[in-house]
Formats: structure tokens, C-alpha cells, sequence
């Protein structure tokens, strides 16, 4: 019997029209559909009419434990579509490991391109970003001074994600590497309460202290605005 396929499916990050034609077939014709949490996905699949054999789930906690029966699934042939529950998988959600075991056991992985916060933000961004980092989430503690200096060295923009808990913490941070940059942030992207706020790192703080920092964001950090060499001579 031949193996089957992994197909890596991008689904909408909030607004569940936001799915390509080609996803929400894939997702039709899967035998299995492996997700981060059953509810969330239903949800979508629901939306859609699609229901599938059976569907499991696969979530950054049980990895170790769900690989196994996912590979043996995709080995005795069947077609299994990973999705996370928002966004495109293994960006700064679970799948890589997944995507790693099935290479080597040599089982074709398809990706099924879609919604992602990281371009969704940086197609309404103005100033250029025709080069960027992503950071995705800092780490809480050991290394986050280290990245936020590298950050602030970087002659490109750097895209970063961060929680409702954190948000506030991190424009000040910003304020203290990386000093006055440009920033757009995008809060709840794609959903009913969707913000987008363009301005300064101490203009952000300022309007973020004032309003409500519940949701999801992405943050899209300036690089320091070059020095001219007239600007730099003394007179």
C-alpha cells in the first residue's frame, strides 16, 4: 500500500470567509483532520458542511503522544489535512514536529496556503517591508534582553506577536531598546473588533493605556531612521 499524504491547511484567523476554495476541499476530501482543538475546528467545518472520518487532535501538549498514530494513519494510506486553529500551521503553532517525522519517513507533506497574521499586517504597512524578521512570541524571561538588542540593531523591520497580558510590557520595552520608531499594530485581525494603530512606540503606549488591550496582536517595529551625513556633521 502507498503511503498517504499530509496536507498542511491554512484556516481563517478570525473571519471564516477568509478560506480558499482549494482549503475547504482538501479538508472535504481528508479522510482525517488533525487539529489543535476539536471545538474550535468543527466550528469551521461545520460552516462548510464537511465532515470528516474522524477527526483528532494534535496540540503542542500531546505531540509525543499523537505523532505515532497520525504517521500510522498516513502509512496504511490515508489522507490526513493538520490544520491549527487559526492561521497557517507550525508559524508559531504546533505541526513542525509532525512535518519533521513524516519527511523521514519519506510520506509527501502539501502545503495549502492561506490566511497568516504575519502577512495579513504586513500588507497594509506603511513604511517598507520588503525585508523583515520575524520574532513571533519573545520568550518570557531567559533571552528576551538579548533579542530586544538585536532588534534594535536590525536595519529592517521585524514582525512580533504578542498577548493581551503583554502588550503593554512590551511597547515598553521597545521604548527602552529600541527608543522612537515607527510601529503599526494589529489588534484582532480579520474579527469584528479589529484595530490597526499606526504611530510612534510612546504614541502606542499612550493610546493602548487608553483603550482596550483584549485580543490577539501583531506588532511590525520600524527600523531606526537613518542618520544623513549632513544631519550628522556639527557645525
Amino acid at each position: 500500500m502507498s503511503h498517504g499524504k499530509l496536507y498542511m491547511v491554512a484556516t481563517p484567523i478570525g473571519n471564516l470567509e477568509d478560506i480558499t476554495f482549494r482549503a475547504v476541499e482538501t479538508l472535504k476530501r481528508a479522510d482525517v483532520v488533525a487539529c489543535e482543538d476539536t471545538r474550535v475546528t468543527r466550528i469551521l467545518l461545520d460552516k462548510y458542511g464537511i465532515t470528516p472520518q474522524k477527526i483528532i487532535s494534535h496540540h503542542q501538549h500531546n505531540e509525543k503522544n499523537s505523532i505515532p498514530g497520525i504517521l500510522k494513519l498516513l502509512q496504511e494510506g490515508h489522507m490526513v489535512a493538520l490544520v491549527s486553529d487559526a492561521g497557517t500551521p507550525v508559524i508559531s503553532d504546533p505541526g513542525n514536529g509532525l512535518v519533521r517525522e513524516a519527511v523521514k519517513a519519506g510520506i509527501p507533506v502539501i502545503p495549502i496556503p492561506g490566511p497568516s497574521a504575519v502577512t495579513t499586517l504586513l500588507s497594509v504597512c506603511h513604511f517598507p517591508v520588503d525585508m523583515y524578521t520575524f520574532e513571533g512570541f519573545l520568550p518570557h524571561k531567559k533571552g528576551r534582553q538579548t533579542r530586544l538588542k538585536q532588534m534594535a540593531e536590525r536595519a529592517h523591520v521585524t514582525v512580533l506577536f504578542e498577548s493581551t497580558h503583554r502588550i503593554l510590557k512590551l511597547l515598553e520595552e521597545l521604548q527602552v531598546y529600541c527608543g522612537e520608531r515607527d510601529l503599526l499594530v494589529g489588534r484582532e485581525l480579520t474579527k469584528i473588533h479589529e484595530t490597526l494603530f499606526r504611530g510612534t512606540v510612546s504614541e502606542a503606549q499612550s493610546w493602548f493605556q487608553d483603550h482596550p488591550v483584549k485580543g490577539e496582536f501583531v506588532l511590525i517595529v520600524a527600523p531606526p531612521v537613518k542618520k544623513t551625513a549632513c544631519a550628522q556633521k556639527k557645525s
